[in-house]
């Protein structure tokens, strides 16, 4: 009995170990972040968005995304770039492939001189930034 009793134990306690790092990198854990600030940006963001301004779908998106990296820096996340960051996160996220396409349609912005935005695939883009700065905690 006690040669199974031992391995047990070890094994609960290895778990309970994990389960503490992971709370450690959740939104429970870490740096709390100053949840007014980022509210205000995010209003701002949101604002910025006008139906008939093609440009400010641009805007919106670089916007967006460069204030949730600024929340994960912030929260002390790992990670070189934003995409790093975002895997060490990957746990935390209540809808990772809208924070993902997100992300995504910002490195098109970013880096693609023909990209065309709608309005309806900014606003699921702001959707998906906005769920992961409550997801972290931000707003």
């Amino acid at each position: 009995m006690d040669g199974v009793l031992l391995p047990f134990l070890v094994g609960i306690l290895v778990i309970a170990g994990l389960l503490a790092v992971i709370l450690l990198f959740t939104k429970k854990g870490g740096v709390q972040l100053d949840v007014n600030k980022y509210r205000s940006k995010w209003l701002a963001i949101e604002q910025q968005l006008q139906k008939d301004n093609t440009a400010s779908y641009q805007l919106c998106v670089l916007n967006a995304d460069k204030l949730l990296d600024q929340a994960l820096k912030e929260r002390g996340t790992k990670g070189e770039t934003m995409g790093e960051r975002m895997k060490v996160l990957q746990p935390t996220w209540s809808n990772a492939n809208a924070v993902w396409g997100a992300h995504k349609l910002r490195n098109q912005v970013a880096h693609e001189s023909d990209v065309q935005l709608s309005h309806d695939a900014t606003r699921r883009a702001l959707a998906g930034f906005k769920q992961a700065l409550k997801d972290v905690g931000a707003i």
